[in-house]
């Protein structure tokens, strides 16, 4: 088995959000699946969840609960004995159960949480003031197993779902590289969301086992 443990969380920072997904939307949707929204300007603030958290607030508000941390989720697959290498990308399940947006609008921005993991950030600040935030991912180069086995992190890829919105993908698909990768940039009053699911690449031959590793996203503002 290989599995992937990704950090969640609501951090109320000034500075930064570290651990852990505004655009009144140009069409209203039961089911969207990548937002860009506005945020009621007010003190500076920093909302980051990835998979399970809490409510940022009423909509466009970013007045939730600070300093609040959410559970570690985990995305993992099986790789089945004959399929072992062969170089066929294997989906990935979550234990997320997050469907709805954490804007506090009601949108249900990942219909299938079993397999997606919601990401959002938002950065409110007062609206004479100037600089964006940073949205980032770091990984570590290798999942590893009890024996000290290793699989690249590189074979941990992600989409990202977008159809029906209208809009770009907020945050970009991408592959995980050990390091340190900047996402997304936000404006001041903007809050970001969409549904990232990951595959596995399946294209090294590794001895039996469950490798672990475990990223971390971090939101910061100057």
């Amino acid at each position: 088995m290989t599995s992937l443990q990704r950090i969640d969380g609501n951090r109320r920072m000034r500075y930064l959000a570290g651990a852990c997904l505004a655009l009144l939307c140009a069409a209203e949707m039961a089911a969207a699946h990548a937002w860009s929204l506005t945020i009621t300007s007010g003190g500076r603030r920093l909302f980051l969840h990835v998979g399970n958290g809490n409510l940022s607030g009423p909509s466009g508000t970013l007045n939730g609960t600070g300093g609040v941390s959410g559970p570690i989720n985990l995305v993992q697959v099986s790789v089945p004995l004959a399929q072992l290498g062969n170089g066929t990308s294997l989906a990935m399940t979550s234990d997320s159960t997050q469907s709805t947006s954490l804007y506090g609008d009601n949108n249900i921005t990942c219909p299938t949480p079993a397999s997606q993991v919601m990401v959002g950030a938002g950065y409110r600040r007062p609206g004479n003031n100037s600089g964006s935030a940073i949205l980032s991912v770091a990984s570590p180069t290798s999942l590893t197993n009890a024996n000290g086995d290793t699989i690249p992190i590189s074979q941990i890829s992600w989409t990202v779902a977008a159809p029906g919105s209208g809009l770009p993908n907020v945050i970009p698909a991408g592959t995980f590289n050990g390091g340190t990768q900047s996402l997304a940039t936000l404006p001041g009053n903007t809050y970001i969301e969409n549904c990232h699911t990951f595959r596995y690449a399946n294209n090294v031959v590794r001895p039996a086992g469950t490798y672990n590793a475990r990223v971390t996203y971090t939101l910061t503002a100057p």
